[in-house]
């Protein structure tokens, strides 16, 4: 089963194109200087990818990062892009709250599930970034035509390349190899450290639900979402999986929400209020909803564990660790 379009607009957040195409002196040297000091690993590097191996000649001087997070990751790996994606609609540099870098220069805006090729093009980049995204060919070749393009990874379509994938193939187009490996390694420990303090998890289904004002639904596992939730040691529920095919994510009617009950349920309400949510009554027939085994996710929570970069996922990980420990208490 492929992704619905409803599925698709709960992992997306639409933003608006910046409305300038200009690009000063001041931004070339900026973001040449970030790329460059960045850089330690040695050139050519080449990235494996769903369509074949991209052979980065140089140390890219101009990177466009158009994937889910990609920007993120690049700039925390020390490079500022000259172009974005702003999934989440953060606005202005397209920062979340939780990311410790910045721009010396705004970056453009580009959007996300329709990109402006014109813009892409006249920023003059040497690589695009779009390692999280649909995996669409006519998108790669739209802009590999523009640039050495590093897409998504053989099987990874529709969103799903996993976020220390995705980190180990920006780093090394980026020549940041070991700096990536680290952030990886600095997020796997937090996880491995938060799931040996709660082994009690490990017996504990867990189950990451989503309401919209038109559907409920549940990720699975190769979402982001249902991925955090199995790292830290609970079981996904097989139902669920059976019942999502081969996407990241299964919608449920008011009538089949209950397949996705488990001992623990993480609920995110996308674009309506939490009061709606909670006074769905198939949300209050759940069973961990009745065993005070639910924990319903903020707008800040629920934008850090749906980015998936090593930043938003530490940061995700300071507010549900302590909601999880009072609901497994």
């Amino acid at each position: 089963m492929r992704a619905s379009a409803a599925a698709l607009a709960l992992t997306t957040a639409l933003a608006l194109a910046a409305c300038s195409d200009d690009n000063d002196d001041a931004t070339d040297t900026a973001n040449t200087a970030s790329a460059t000091s960045a850089s330690t690993d040695s050139f050519p590097v080449s990235v494996d990818t769903k369509f074949g191996e991209v052979e980065v000649a140089e140390q890219p001087q101009r990177v466009v990062a158009l994937g889910w997070g990609d920007a993120e990751i690049a700039t925390e790996l020390g490079v500022q892009p000259v172009g974005v994606s702003d999934w989440l609609a953060f606005g202005g540099d397209g920062l979340s709250p939780w990311a410790a870098a910045s721009y010396d220069e705004s970056p453009e805006q580009l959007g996300t599930m329709e990109l402006d090729y014109e813009k892409i093009a006249a920023l003059e980049p040497d690589l695009i970034l779009n390692v999280r995204a649909s995996g669409d060919e006519a998108t790669y070749d739209k802009l590999s035509d523009i640039a050495p393009t590093i897409s998504v990874p053989e099987g990874a379509d529709t969103f799903t390349t996993p976020w220390d994938t995705q980190v180990e193939m920006i780093a090394t187009a980026l020549g940041t190899k070991e700096k990536g490996t680290d952030l990886v390694a600095e997020v796997n420990d937090k996880i491995s450290e938060i799931a040996d303090d709660h082994p009690e998890w490990a017996d504990l289904t867990g189950t990451v639900l989503a309401r919209t004002s038109e559907e409920w639904g549940a990720y699975v596992p190769g979402d982001a979402r249902a991925d955090l939730l199995t790292a830290l040691g609970f079981q996904p529920d097989p139902d669920v999986i059976a019942l999502a095919g081969d996407s990241f994510y299964v919608s449920l009617s008011e009538e089949t929400v209950d397949t996705a009950d488990a001992d623990v349920i993480v609920a995110f309400p996308i674009g309506i209020a939490e009061s709606e949510l909670t006074g769905d009554s198939s949300w209050k027939q759940l069973t961990a909803v009745k065993n005070g085994r639910a924990v319903i996710a903020d707008e800040d929570l629920a934008n850090a564990i749906s980015l998936g970069t090593p930043a938003s996922i530490l940061y995700a990980l300071d507010l549900l660790v302590p909601l999880l420990q009072d609901a497994t208490a």
